[in-house]
């Protein structure tokens, strides 16, 4: 089975999602690193499982990428949002063989792109137009090229992450996705009426005690 990889967290610059976990976690989540080719960079921190957390946000530094950043940070609606306040974006699934999952998803998970920064190197499927899959309630697919994972190297700042729930309208829609990914048992889906709209929700053991991100 592949494995939960991380969670993604969306801010509209770093130091909001930062001072916005501070308050909520009890905790200040390091820097990570710029991704050069996507023109954003990031927080992180190790969730427990060989599992993180990601904070991430366009590098206003940055040059602006000949692609469309992935995760939809181009979209205007979601830059609106995230101006608001920070997101709890989508999630990441850790495959060994990303090439063979995208040709047997049945559904377009996008290209296997390979990528590198500061000594790791990985692959990581990505849509044409940088768009999340079903509204970021099905998961980015990534291979590591790098050993160890890369959580062993970032910080332990004492939390873990206890569950991941997808929140949607068509749970067996998103139930036989997610078993085409073999994906099925890392998430609990549940299921919400129509005149809500589908969002993920992750509970956080923290200094602070169970939180919840959404």
């Amino acid at each position: 089975m592949n494995r939960l990889d991380h969670i993604v967290f969306a801010a509209e610059s770093l130091q909001q999602g930062a001072e916005y976990l501070r308050g909520l976690l009890g905790v200040d989540v390091p820097a990570g690193g710029e991704h050069k080719s996507m023109g954003t960079h990031n927080l992180l921190m190790q969730l427990g499982d060989e599992s993180y957390l990601e904070v991430i946000a366009i590098d206003p530094a940055g040059a602006v990428p000949e692609r469309p950043r992935w995760f939809g940070l181009d979209q205007g609606l979601l830059r609106a949002a995230l101006a608001e306040r920070p997101r709890l974006l989508t999630w990441v699934v850790n495959t060994k063989d990303i090439h063979g999952l995208a040709g047997r998803a049945g559904f377009d998970i996008g290209l296997p792109t390979a990528l590198s920064r500061d000594g790791l190197e990985w692959e990581i499927a990505l849509t044409d137009d940088g768009r999340l899959l079903a509204g970021g309630m099905l998961p980015y697919c990534i291979q590591w090229h790098s050993n160890p994972h890369p959580s062993r190297a970032m910080a332990d700042l004492g939390c873990r992450l206890q569950k991941l729930t997808v929140h949607h309208n068509r749970p067996a829609w998103i139930a036989a996705r997610l078993a085409a990914l073999d994906a099925a048992d890392l998430v609990e889906i549940d299921e919400i009426p129509d005149s809500k709209s589908p969002h993920l929700s992750a509970i956080l053991e923290t200094p602070e005690g169970l939180v919840t991100l959404e």
